[in-house]
């Protein structure tokens, strides 16, 4: 495959080049998910089961396809209040699992891209290891991301509701203008700084930088709006994907583990194109960032 990495690209044509390499090498991606993902998902099944939840639900009645979806909504909600509380916990605590496990499915399918940018083959077990080997650096940055993220969040929402309760206070008018362009300037200036971050986790992988948070605001420098469309554009993406099934499932087999595990499996899918687009991503950062250093060293020479 040519993997055309050696030169920066624009927006479409990262997106065309993510769809490329999830094609070309879906079968070895999807089956690192499926190992590492795919086993805490069918515990989460098994547990299901064990605490009574129907395999395959199927309720009659007749009647259009969409009285069909609201009946079997309805049953949902009831299935949902009538679960067994350890069976939730339990649920909770394989779910948690995902987050251990989750990086190390990313970081390979980062070293697979990697591998793709230098044209060298690879094998699953060969980028696997290569990830287990990054495991505690990935947690460790991981955890701090979460951690600076939650902050943000958290810190902004307080800030525009204390803003708009004391503008509220003054004036009413006045309050609604406040608090709409709080909440647009707070969730912009926090998309940028997340943003200009999110990129610590390659820095981690492949550079074996840790944190990685310095790394990924240097490499971000300049095309962090173009970055957060891209984050859009997967993100919507993936989710009219895993939407289209869940609907299209959830009027047949109501609240069931096995539309539980057919939306799971779907996250899987979703989840390769996301890994994939994130790897062309950082890719093509280190791309412009080392492009960027050469023209600098060039300058240098010349005015020496």
């Amino acid at each position: 495959m040519n993997s055309n990495f050696n030169k920066p690209k624009g927006f479409g044509e990262i997106l065309d080049q993510t769809f490329k390499i999830s094609k070309y090498k879906f079968k070895d991606f999807f089956f690192i998910l499926l190992l590492l993902v795919g086993p805490i998902y069918l515990l989460q099944a098994m547990i299901e089961l064990a605490a009574g939840k129907s395999f395959i639900r199927q309720e009659g009645g007749g009647g259009a396809w969409y009285e069909e979806m609201i009946r079997n909504m309805e049953m949902s909600e009831e299935v949902s209040l009538s679960s067994n509380l350890a069976a939730d916990i339990g649920i909770l605590f394989v779910s948690l699992l995902v987050l251990f496990t989750y990086p190390v499915a990313q970081a390979a399918i980062i070293f697979g891209v990697n591998h793709i940018n230098h044209n060298r083959e690879f094998t699953v077990s060969t980028i696997v290891k290569q990830a287990f080997g990054r495991f505690f650096p990935m947690i460790g940055s991981s955890l701090l991301y979460v951690l600076i993220a939650f902050g943000i969040i958290f810190g902004f929402t307080m800030t525009g509701i204390f803003t708009s309760v004391l503008v509220f206070a003054i004036d009413v008018i006045a309050g609604i203008i406040v608090s709409i362009v709080m909440t647009a300037s707070l969730l912009l200036i926090g998309a940028f700084l997340l943003t200009r971050w999110s990129f610590f986790f390659g820095s981690v992988v492949l550079d074996k930088n840790s944190p990685g948070l310095t790394r990924s605001w240097r490499l971000s420098k300049g095309r962090t709006f173009k970055l957060m469309g891209l984050y859009i554009i997967f993100f919507l993406i993936t989710t009219s994907i895993g939407v289209a099934i869940e609907l299209s499932f959830s009027a047949f087999l109501g609240n069931s583990v096995l539309l539980g595990l057919i939306v799971s499996f779907t996250t899987l899918f979703t989840t390769l194109i996301m890994a994939v687009g994130y790897a062309v991503m950082y890719l093509d950062l280190k791309v412009r960032h080392d492009a960027d250093d050469l023209r600098e060293l060039i300058d240098d020479y010349h005015i020496g």
